[in-house]
This record gives structure tokens, C-alpha cells and sequence, in this order.
């Protein structure tokens, strides 16, 4: 009986032995944490060549929809989606029978009213001649002819006018291609009204020899690339195969809602190997001309305070205010009041209160 009365208390005491265990480790392990956050780095100025990773987008170097200019109904269509076209070559052909009346109207005016002004001239440079003998010609007729030769002459100008619009008019009916590319879309056949109200185009041509890779480059890299930098891209159809794009125009200006700025680059598309509106997927080296600091991005505090490091002076910590730059890996580029050789906080919190004791512990050089 006394044995049995003595087992629970070994288990009692073995039970609180282990508890008494568990909590030193506990509390060790929190103090390696507490040590752990309170480790600093060394910070040296480098200058690495980041890689950008962006998606872009192929467009193509030309892209212009056609539309009628005028109500008329589609005479003829020359091409169709998929046809080669130069620039100056008829695609469509319309038809007014409206315009082509007033044109013949506006013909039959100028040359009634050139056969007026013909008539008057002519009388008026009789008037002239006879003008000459002194006293043969009164003044006021020859004031009165001479103003009707003005007027005769002011009406044939307008007349002229009247015609050469609607002649342009005529030619609007006749639709070429602007420049040599590729018709892509088709919206209308044989027979259709069509205007310049409508809303989808005749004709959609596009030059695809020559391809835009369209970029939005973040603010803080806009300063790397410049024109004449090439960038390597590839397309997620053809993952295996890079390709070569030359930085041709750069906006110089932000876009307000995504504070990045528009690059295009210029894309020579041999064998048309791609196709507008493909995704990019794009590398870009971004080389500094001087070295900076690159911190880990363990060591940058985002706060609604800002972005900051915490240094370590003089054994306690104070928060630096810093901007951000390029990206690498795990780390960031960062501008600030730092120097060479600055101790910062490893793992930086804006829980760690600005002005805390740092306990001595060996610095790792960054």
C-alpha cells in the first residue's frame, strides 16, 4: 500500500520537472529572437547590374482602320483579311450616284459662268483699247464694265470652288492604302451602305514588318534605359526563342495613376516570327554610374511613417529616412543620410522603438 501511495508523487515531480524544462527552453528561444532582431549589418556602396523583369506588348509599327468618308454603297473590294497590300494600291471602291449628279451640275456651272466671264472680259478690254482716243469712252461705263468683269470673275472663282469640292468628294469614294502592310480585319461586303457614322471600318491594315514592344517602366529605373539600349524579350507561345528589341522613344512623362513612364522599343519582325499584340515577357539590365547601397529587404521599414532603416549610433537605434531604387534578388537599393561602413539593423520592425539599446553583437559586412 505504500508503494502505491508513493507513484503518484514521482509522477508529480516528473511532471513538474518537464514543465520547469519546457519553459527554459521557451524563454531561451525568445531571447535568441530578441537577439536575433537586434543583429546589424555593415553597409558598403556596390555597384551590381540589376535585371528588370517586365511584361510589354508587341503592337505593330502602323495600324490604321478605314472608314467611308461619304454615304455611299461598296462598289467593289479589291482585298481581303490576310492580303499584302503597297502603299497607294486600291482597296474598295464606292459608289454615290448623288455626288456623282452634283459633280456634273457643278461641272455644267463653272463652264456657263467661264463662258459669262469670257464675254465680259472680252467687252471690257475693248472698252480699254477705245479709252485710249481721248474722250471716245464715257467714265461711268467704263467704271460699270469693269466692276461687271469683277463680279463675273468673283462668280467663276466660286463656281471653280464648288466643283473642286465635290471632285474631292469623288475621290473619297476611291479607298487606298496609306502605307504597305497587311489587311487584318474586314467588316463589309459587296453592296453595303456604308458612312461616316459608322462605327466599325471598312478595312483594318497594319504594317507588322516592324513591331512596337510597348513598356511601362516603374519610376524609380526610368533613369537606366535610354534610347539606343537593347532589350531581350521572349514570348510566352515561344518560351525558348530571345529576341531583340531596340529602345527607340521613351514618353518623358509618368503615368499619373501607375507612376510609370512609356517606353517603346523597335522590333524587326523578319518572317513575321511574331504577332501584334503578343505578351512580352522582358529582361532588362539596369546599370548604375556610380555605386550605391544595397540592403537587405528585411533591413527597410514601410510604415505609414515612410520608408526608413534603423541605424545603430552610438549603441542605440535611430530611423533614417530613405527612398527606394532598384530591386535585386533579396535585396533593395536604398538613398539616405548612410555612409560607408554604417551599422543597420538586420531585421528592421517599426515595432523597435527609435532610441532602444542595442546590446553588443558582431556585424555582418553587407
Amino acid at each position: 500500500m505504500k508503494i502505491l501511495n508513493i507513484i503518484p508523487f514521482i509522477l508529480l515531480i516528473s511532471l513538474v520537472a518537464c514543465n520547469k524544462e519546457a519553459d527554459a527552453k521557451k524563454d531561451g528561444k525568445e531571447a535568441m529572437q530578441a537577439m536575433n532582431m537586434m543583429e546589424t549589418i555593415s553597409i558598403s556602396k556596390t555597384n551590381p547590374e540589376v535585371k528588370l523583369k517586365l511584361a510589354g506588348e508587341l503592337k505593330p509599327y502602323e495600324h490604321t482602320a478605314l472608314f467611308a468618308k461619304v454615304n455611299s454603297y461598296v462598289k467593289s473590294i479589291k482585298v481581303d483579311i490576310g492580303d499584302k497590300v503597297t502603299a497607294g494600291q486600291v482597296l474598295v471602291v464606292l459608289e454615290a450616284p448623288e455626288i456623282v449628279s452634283q459633280i456634273a451640275n457643278a461641272k455644267a456651272k463653272v463652264q456657263a459662268q467661264e463662258a459669262v466671264y469670257l464675254s465680259t472680259k472680252a467687252t471690257y478690254d475693248r472698252m480699254i483699247k477705245a479709252d485710249e482716243t481721248k474722250g471716245a469712252v464715257a467714265k461711268d461705263a467704263l467704271d460699270q464694265i469693269k466692276a461687271r468683269k469683277l463680279a463675273d470673275e468673283s462668280q467663276l472663282q466660286a463656281a471653280r470652288s464648288a466643283y473642286n469640292e465635290l471632285r474631292n468628294i469623288n475621290d473619297y469614294l476611291v479607298i487606298k492604302a496609306p502605307f504597305s502592310g497587311t489587311i487584318t480585319n474586314r467588316n463589309v461586303d459587296l453592296g453595303a451602305y456604308v458612312g461616316p457614322m459608322s462605327k466599325d471600318p471598312l478595312l483594318v491594315v497594319e504594317n507588322n514588318q516592324k513591331l512596337r514592344l510597348n513598356l511601362s517602366v516603374p519610376e524609380a529605373n526610368t533613369s537606366f534605359i535610354n534610347n539606343g539600349d537593347t532589350i531581350k524579350f521572349y514570348v510566352r507561345s515561344k518560351p525558348q526563342e530571345m529576341h531583340m528589341a531596340l529602345v527607340s522613344r521613351k514618353s518623358g512623362s509618368l503615368d499619373e495613376k501607375l507612376r510609370s513612364e512609356k517606353i517603346e522599343a523597335d522590333f524587326i519582325n523578319k518572317n513575321n516570327v511574331l504577332k501584334p499584340y503578343m505578351v512580352a515577357e522582358t529582361v532588362i539590365k539596369l546599370q548604375n554610374n556610380v555605386a550605391t547601397f544595397f540592403i537587405p529587404k528585411m533591413a527597410l521599414v514601410e510604415s505609414g511613417m515612410g520608408l526608413y532603416v534603423i541605424k545603430v549610433e552610438n549603441g542605440k537605434t535611430k530611423n533614417i529616412p530613405v527612398t527606394k531604387g532598384r530591386l535585386m534578388d533579396d535585396k533593395v537599393e536604398v538613398f539616405g543620410e548612410l555612409n560607408q561602413g554604417d551599422h543597420i539593423l538586420k531585421m528592421a520592425s517599426e515595432e523597435i522603438v527609435e532610441g532602444t539599446t542595442v546590446p553588443n553583437n558582431k556585424s555582418v559586412k553587407k
